[in-house]
């Protein structure tokens, strides 16, 4: 997009209401943060009494030093999958539809990276040792394999975050009257040239092709943290995909929540529309399905195995004391969000949200009940012990979900949650692209060789001049 020297808004025509939260908050905008903020500040007091007092504060004992903690870390591990897979492999396949819900999903992997190292954090009883991991580096151990491949995915999920940006960057920058220094400076000079399109074209390309193994791999890694040790229902080549498939399925399912938000609190019902629920509600129901088939394969294998150890924890979770929580997990991740998505005339706005809330909540308890039903039974004899929360790891766990919503919030102060430029381009070369991409391999002699496409009647491809 070329610059423009317009000092207002109005010369984005309707495209103006896509930087309308940046140039003006409401009230209740600040009643909310006020509110995530107060989750916040408890979070980080019960943080402060688990640092004066130790870890005995938390439900955490032996041998169940897994809780409430590295289940959030799966957890928001996995949802930051929503922007890198669903954004790049989108832009890859040059699905058009992708335009306004790209900048929505990678936000949502960069900031949640912070929550999933956070936990890690929390769950030390020592954080001040916490680099002694790099110092003193372990390279048999999976613990420093997940130091470096998160590493490697904030950092490469951070540049294929900024570069989509800068073009939007520069047109606050042109246009907005707040923060015109700091857009200056991350805007790096764009004018919108051809040279500088097709460097940000080909830069976004590469990232986009980088981050699809380097997500895959992150799962892939946090799974063998379980799956390389001799714990029962751990010790299972399954794990890696099935993390994977897990991540994809909480981060579609996250990546839905925040559309739903940003479509009604900033009327972009024209930007975010039904199509794009449809859309992600049957990908949604795609890995519903995934989900189910990896989680009856690993019960199915455990049970036919009858080794003693895995069927003990088998049976703590299909009738034992975690069968509330595994049952729960299944209504949850797959009966409800199957139930909602097979039927077109369910999947709508409202349907497809309710299956996603439903998904997130059984990713979480699936997180559970993958780690303290085995670390409540181990192989070597042990008096029972069993592990419940208290009130630290409730607090922080809610402080981190709020603190996640409060700065997603202030992005949407600063930057345009829905990509402008692609909007606009999307506008100016979609129809012409595609309709060149179906006449590639449609049968049939091909159209006339140079000649444009434009929409006809009804949204019909026509070429210009008919």
């Amino acid at each position: 997009m070329e610059k423009k020297s317009h000092g207002n808004l109005e010369a984005l025509g309707p495209d103006a209401v896509l930087v309308q939260p940046i140039v003006a908050t409401r009230s209740s905008f600040y009643h909310l943060a006020l509110a995530l903020l107060g989750f916040t500040t408890f979070a980080f007091f019960a943080w402060l009494h688990q640092l004066r007092w130790g870890l005995g504060t938390t439900g955490l004992n032996v041998p169940v030093y897994w809780g409430f903690y590295i289940t959030n870390f799966v957890f928001f591990i996995g949802i930051s999958h929503a922007g890198t897979l669903i954004s790049a492999i989108l832009r890859l396949c040059h699905a058009e539809w992708r335009r306004s819900i790209t900048r929505a999903a990678e936000v949502i992997t960069v900031l949640v990276l912070f929550f999933g190292v956070g936990s890690v954090i929390v769950d030390l009883g020592r954080p001040d040792r916490m680099l002694n991991v790099l110092k003193h580096p372990n390279f048999h151990s999976p613990l420093l394999w997940d130091v470096c491949s998160v590493s490697a995915y904030l950092l490469a999920s951070s540049i294929y975050l900024y570069l989509p940006l800068i073009p939007d960057i520069a047109i606050l920058r042109d246009y907005g009257g707040k923060y015109t220094r700091f857009y200056r400076l991350l805007a790096l000079g764009w004018q919108g040239t051809k040279r500088q399109r097709h460097l940000l074209d080909r830069a976004i390309a590469v990232m986009a092709v980088l981050v699809i193994p380097i997500a895959i791999s992150v799962h892939t890694v946090v799974s063998w943290v379980f799956g390389m040790t001799v714990q029962p229902m751990w010790h299972s080549t399954i794990f890696g995909p099935y993390f994977v498939v897990g991540a994809i399925f909480s981060g579609i399912a996250s990546l839905i929540i925040a559309m739903a938000l940003i479509r009604r609190i900033y009327y972009l019902q024209h930007y975010l529309k039904a199509v794009h629920f449809d859309n992600l509600g049957t990908l949604l129901l795609v890995f519903a399905l995934l989900w189910f088939y990896f989680t009856f394969a690993e019960h199915l294998t455990t049970f036919y195995g009858r080794d003693p150890a895995h069927l003990v924890v088998f049976y703590s979770k299909l009738t034992g004391r975690y069968a509330p929580l595994f049952w729960g997990m299944v209504v949850t991740c797959f009966v409800i969000p199957v139930g909602i998505l097979c039927r077109r005339r369910t999947r709508t706005v409202t349907g497809t949200v309710a299956a996603s809330i439903s998904v997130l909540v059984g990713m979480w308890l699936e997180r559970f009940a993958i780690v303290v039903p085995t670390l409540s039974r181990p192989r070597v004899p042990w008096s029972k012990v069993f592990y419940s929360p208290t009130w630290v790891e409730i607090g922080i766990t809610l402080g981190f979900g709020a603190t996640f919503i409060f700065l997603y919030m202030l992005f949407t102060k600063f930057f345009p949650i829905v990509s402008i430029w692609e909007v606009q381009e999307g506008r100016e070369v979609a129809l012409e692209e595609v309709a060149k991409r179906i006449d590639s391999y449609m049968p049939g002699p091909p159209a006339v060789e140079g000649a444009r496409f434009t929409a006809g009647t009804e949204g019909a491809l026509q070429l210009e001049g008919e």
